[in-house]
């Protein structure tokens, strides 16, 4: 009998039959690789030199280390938005120095700042494409532009791309834009000394540059091919390099989800190191061991007499710091200020079990008037009855919830309460707390500066409107030895000093001031404060906020007078002194929770000119964001004629197992100069009337409804 089953040959030699089978019977299984997440030298998702159109995930921060001789480049990346990624990077040329008359013999420091957009998203048959500016706004030794676009096939991720500038040094492929304006057939190669030169953008050659990434069967390990457009013989800095082939080869091998190692070949000749450590911002979070919520039990048939321990319970198990209590006809009002939960209902929903259990059936809602420094936010009101309902079902379901948040009120009210008042505290007392504490200076010629110390805070609480605060700084550890120096300046040296007060004293008072506020119409909210306003200056000044409830929209004007102190961060003072102060429109622009802020005034330096600054808020309280500011100094600035820099902004109980409504801010800046330099105030009445927006209050609901 004839066998009709086919028949594979036995051969194993390479790309025989076989060879094909295993490689389909493979691929597949890797549909899900994990291709597209390498940072690149510069920093930036990407191949080793080259970008490509992919994204981190939403969230990703990544810190990265890359040495590729002369070249040890540092770099930050940011995804703060799916089709955003941000970036800035510090590379030192190992083999070129500032010169005696900047920095002598010490390694010549270049700064730069990255942006990558999504144009459009990957689908079946078309690639995802995406446009880059590298070195934006920097010196522009690395400054370029690209179009690219890739395409994932299984296990391989395949990249082609178009560059302008570092990205085409070795291309010569003409640039069709140069037939419409001939300005875009040659390019300035000088660098614009931290100019933003759009005259430079999309002009001179274009040059090609790609790739393959291939994730292999161990899924630690990617494998990458690149083909790199640039001529390393025509380096900026007159810094040539030889180069024996634009084809470039590496691996990157993840430790695990947070820490991943590179390796490569480039140029045919020259090795290369990397190391990324990375977090999602957008994930942090820890569980918690929050007191649990009080026991639900029945109406008393009369209310409290005693309202102190339920103050207090409404403290320590709500997280609510009591002002008054007051009762009209069936209705409990508790005026409050947030303590301890980020959401506000989280607070509302544990009251509701504390204040059933004190009072008799005839109240019938719970309306919390939420504050903040004495200043008037938002009335919530709960109907007790639907609360009841709803926490004793069995499933809490979405009925349930429905008949409470559908019934519950939520509105601003600047009517003083009405009725009788059961509990009163003055809100005066002492609170203090130690913490660590870094402050850093980054981009000089000196590098790397930083201080090590132990932040001790303290505050006075004079009243509900009136607050003494301070804070102390001791040094424990820094590397300022290596401060010596100072950039040139045409500008009143009003932060150039940072080196001076850094290392002026082992201990500092960082601040020491008394703020009171008011709250002196609806909409309308206002702060003054004087004493030791920041590390460098002391004075007064005040602030108005205009603020409608629940507005994407609030304006606020600040005025401030103060004077340079003495390095050693004690009480004498410089002879410098000046007037400071902006108007400043605050935009929730309703795009992916991103906050605009625009702020028009005059800076420390009298320089006069505009900050706009972009965060994005993610849903477990991370903020991270950008600012860059222009003013009239022009070249006064020194190197650069604007400023430029970006923060991150961490939720306290995002790394703790107890609630809390603290944040601890990290910021960099590339360098720091006496062109548009504000006042690092302490306090701003936007962040303290924050509960004016609703912020996802009736999201929240089933995730907060506890049993």
């Amino acid at each position: 009998m004839t066998d009709l089953r086919p028949r594979f040959p036995t051969s194993t030699r390479p790309g025989g039959p076989r060879l094909l089978v295993i490689l389909l019977l493979v691929l597949p299984a890797l549909a899900r690789a994990q291709t597209g997440r390498t940072q690149t030298d510069f920093g930036g998702v990407g191949l080793l030199q080259t970008p490509t159109a992919r994204m981190a995930p939403l969230g990703e921060f990544s810190l990265t280390y890359s040495d590729v001789d002369p070249y040890t480049r540092y770099n930050i990346s940011l995804q703060p938005l799916d089709w955003l990624e941000a970036g800035f990077r510090y590379t030192r040329v190992d083999n070129r120095r500032y010169g005696p008359a900047i920095a002598g013999e010490r390694d010549y420091l270049d700064k730069g700042f990255d942006i990558k957009l999504r144009l459009s998203p990957e689908s079946r048959y078309r690639p995802r494409v995406a446009l880059g500016f590298r070195d934006f706004g920097g010196t522009g030794l690395f400054s370029g532009e690209y179009l690219v676009a890739s395409k994932r096939w299984y296990a391989l991720d395949v990249t082609l791309g178009l560059g302008w500038g570092y990205l085409a040094a070795g291309g010569g492929l003409h640039n069709p834009l140069g037939d419409v304006d001939s300005d875009f057939a040659r390019r300035d190669s000088s660098g614009s000394n931290g100019d933003i030169n759009l005259g430079d953008l999309f002009s001179g050659p274009i040059g090609l540059f790609g790739g393959i990434e291939y994730q292999t069967p161990w899924a630690p390990l990617t494998l990458q091919l690149e083909y790199d457009g640039n001529d390393y013989r025509s380096e900026p800095l007159d810094n040539g390099q030889p180069q024996d082939s634009t084809i470039n080869i590496g691996a990157r091998y993840a430790i695990n989800d947070n820490l991943s190692l590179r390796a490569g070949w480039e140029r045919g000749n020259t090795a290369l190191l990397g190391i990324t450590l990375s977090a999602n911002l957008a994930g942090l979070s820890q569980v918690k061991r929050d007191p649990e919520p009080v026991a639900l039990q029945p109406a008393p048939a009369s209310s409290t007499r005693d309202w102190h321990p339920v103050a207090q319970t409404l403290q320590h198990n709500a997280g609510m710091r009591v002002r008054r209590i007051t009762r009209h006809d069936d209705e409990v009002i508790v005026e409050t200020e947030p303590r301890k939960y980020r959401s506000l209902l989280q607070s509302e929903v544990r009251a509701n079990r504390i204040l059933n259990n004190h009072l008799a059936a005839d109240i019938d809602t719970f309306r919390y008037r939420w504050q903040s420094r004495g200043m008037g936010l938002r009335d919530d009101v709960q109907p007790r009855r639907a609360f009841l309902a709803a926490s004793r079902s069995a499933a809490y379901d979405a009925t349930y919830r429905h008949s409470l948040y559908a019934t519950a009120l939520t509105r601003p009210d600047t009517t003083p309460p009405r009725g009788d008042v059961l509990y009163e505290s003055p809100l005066r007392g002492f609170s203090w707390g130690l913490s660590p504490g870094l402050n850093q200076n980054l981009g000089g010629p000196d590098g790397y500066l930083y201080q090590l110390y132990a932040r001790l805070n303290a505050e006075y609480r004079t009243d509900a409107h009136g607050w003494v605060s301070g804070e102390v700084g001791v040094n424990l550890a820094d590397n300022l030895d290596n401060y010596t120096y100072i950039a040139d300046s045409e500008l009143p040296r009003v932060r150039t000093h940072i080196g001076d007060y850094l290392d002026g004293s082992r201990v500092g008072i960082h601040n020491l001031q008394y703020t009171r506020t008011t709250h002196f119409a609806r909409n309308w909210y206002a702060m003054g404060y004087g004493g030791l306003l920041e590390m460098m200056y002391a004075g007064a000044g005040g602030e108005v906020l205009y603020r409608p409830f629940n507005s994407p929209l609030a304006l606020g004007v600040d005025l401030n007078w103060v004077r340079q102190r003495d390095f050693d961060q004690r009480f004498d003072l410089r002879d410098y002194s000046t007037w400071t102060g902006h108007a400043t429109a605050y935009l929730q622009t309703g795009i992916d929770d991103v906050l605009a802020k625009l702020s028009v005034g005059r800076y420390l330096a009298g320089d006069v000119g505009a900050t706009i600054d972009l965060s994005r808020q993610f849903a477990n309280g991370v903020n991270v964001g950008a600012w860059v500011t222009l003013t009239d100094a022009g070249n006064a600035y020194g190197e650069g004629d604007f400023d430029k820099g970006v923060y991150i902004s961490l939720p306290l109980d995002a790394f703790f197992v107890e609630s809390s409504r603290g944040h601890s801010t990290i910021a960099w800046q590339p360098l720091t100069r006496d062109g548009g330099a504000r006042l690092a105030r302490r306090y701003s009445l936007y962040g303290l009337t924050q509960a004016r927006d609703m912020d996802g209050y009736w999201e929240d609901a089933r995730a907060i409804m506890e049993p």
